[in-house]
């Protein structure tokens, strides 16, 4: 501590003459004449304007777990952090990355796996700004609730606006279609792609490219039978993977290529199949990862529809089936997946891809980013499964981040769908589900527990975490509807 030299003798004398250490050092009774103005005894210490890189978080524990402390996640304060990272600009660039049926848990449960009970997962755990929103979703021709959605009502209220029914795709609870925001942006001049893990046709990147009554409508033939007024013979758009060609987003990349192997019943291509339909529009169609590596150039002029799996892509990790009390059994650790071939590309892969096959539209791009098994896996009361697909949308996501930190006006966001049935439970829980231990990196064992159904696991109605980093980042914070991040992105875009 820095003291005047003509205080000294004042200071000297005072603590000899008390020694009260509660007491505050009084001035001399005589101070000197217009004395210079010094700092204060303990100025504030101005915190680093971040914990991280960027403004992005670092927030795992370094110390000794049971020392005073040393669990702490926080390592300097945050208010400048925030500020710093407050901006309303528009954006050039939105990138939406989906968990499907993934909210705290799943994310907590592979963050103690990988990473262990101290440690952060370096994409899912780094954002500045975080919140929850609701997530239930309407009856049919209803304002009635219902209170644990699925993945078509609520891919529908991102991508819309709009609240529907459980099933229902790009459709109000009426039935009358609304354009996505997918669609939005490429009428306004932006690059467009839509990924994910599971097929085309699947309930989230469908919701951006389709509008159809009923959710399992992929191809002519279910359509005609399961959501007629959508057939392309009673004048309707056309089943889903139809729809999806169509729109013709810039960059298209996943699994279900089975339905294309479906023949139209109507419409310009009537008797040809969806494939030939393809390869008419000019489609780029890779199908392995050394193919998608070799495009070059993704455009309205020659897209990019990647097709790598006849269903769901393979997921990463294999590990042991929940059963009964499978909580007090010894714990075991995941493998690699021997059907995960190099050859097909990873979620990061895909992610990669997409950016720099956008990134060249001098307006700007919109991408939506799924890791679509993670739900899957959960109703198949799988946690190897649902682990590895965590871990390759925090993988994902650190692509985007990547990006994101050369080009500030990309906006990410990264939520869930709707929340779902895993819990971490005690090792001697008595549980009437299905449960499995694994061993973290801690070494330690961890009991996962699927009991919200009898059979395949159900969705249950939980908020669900959002997190957001660049522009607009900060309207992503509190309590939100799903429906408000469909405003949120056509805001931070400008669009109308």
């Amino acid at each position: 501590m820095k003291i005047k030299l003509l205080l000294l003798p004042a200071l000297i004398a005072l603590l000899m003459g008390c020694g009260n250490d509660d007491k505050e050092i009084s001035s001399p009774t005589t101070p000197p004449v217009n004395p210079p103005v010094e700092p204060p005894v303990n100025p504030p210490v101005k915190p680093p304007v971040t914990e991280g890189n960027g403004d992005l978080l670092s927030p795992g524990a370094t110390g000794k777990l049971s020392a005073l402390g040393g669990a702490t996640r926080l390592k300097a304060e945050r208010t400048e952090a925030l500020k710093a990272s407050l901006s309303n600009r528009q954006v050039k660039n939105i990138i939406l990355f989906i968990g499907d049926g993934t909210s705290e848990s799943e994310i907590s449960i592979a963050r103690n796996y990988a990473e262990g009970a101290s440690g952060y997962l370096k994409g899912l755990d780094v954002f500045p700004f975080t919140g929850a929103y609701s997530t239930y979703s309407l009856m049919q021709n209803s304002e009635e609730i219902n209170y644990v959605p699925d993945s078509a009502a609520t891919a529908t209220a991102w991508a819309t606006g709009v609240k529907t029914y459980n099933g229902a795709l790009g459709i109000d609870t009426f039935g009358k279609a609304h354009d996505s925001i997918l669609k939005m942006a490429k009428k306004a001049g932006f690059a467009t792609g839509n990924v994910t893990t599971t097929e085309l046709q699947d309930a989230t990147p469908a919701a951006l490219v389709s509008s159809v009554s009923g959710r399992k409508c992929y191809g002519p033939s279910a359509t005609s039978k399961s959501c007629p007024s959508n057939a392309l013979e009673n004048s309707g758009q056309g089943s889903i993977t139809e729809q999806l060609l169509m729109t013709r987003a810039d960059v298209t990349l996943g699994g279900g290529s089975a339905t294309f192997d479906e023949k139209a019943l109507a419409g310009a291509y009537k008797g040809k199949t969806l494939w030939e339909q393809a390869q008419a529009l000019k489609y780029q169609m890779p199908n392995d990862l050394a193919s998608l590596k070799a495009i070059k150039v993704a455009d309205q002029n020659q897209p990019v529809l990647g097709l790598f799996a006849r269903g769901n892509l393979p997921v990463s990790l294999i590990g042991p089936s929940s059963v009964l009390d499978g909580n007090k059994k010894p714990a075991t650790t995941c493998a690699d997946n021997p059907l995960r071939l190099d050859s097909i590309p990873t979620l990061p892969d895909m992610t990669a891809k997409a950016i720099d096959l956008l990134k060249v539209n001098k307006k700007g791009f919109f991408l939506q980013v799924e890791s679509g098994s993670i739900d899957k896996q959960n109703h198949s009361a799988n946690a190897c499964g649902q682990i590895g697909e965590t871990i390759a949308l925090d993988q994902a996501i650190q692509v985007a981040l990547e990006f994101a930190k050369t080009n500030p006006d990309t906006l990410i966001i990264v939520t869930g769908d709707h929340a779902h049935t895993s819990q971490i439970i005690s090792n001697t829980a008595s549980s009437p589900g299905k449960s499995v231990s694994l061993f973290t990196k801690d070494n330690t064992k961890m009991s996962i527990n699927y009991a919200t159904a009898k059979g395949s696991q159900g969705h249950t109605g939980a908020q669900v975490r959002t997190a957001a980093y660049g522009p607009h980042a900060a309207n992503i914070s509190g309590l939100l509807d799903q429906t408000d991040l469909f405003f949120i992105m056509r805001n931070a875009m400008g669009i109308k």
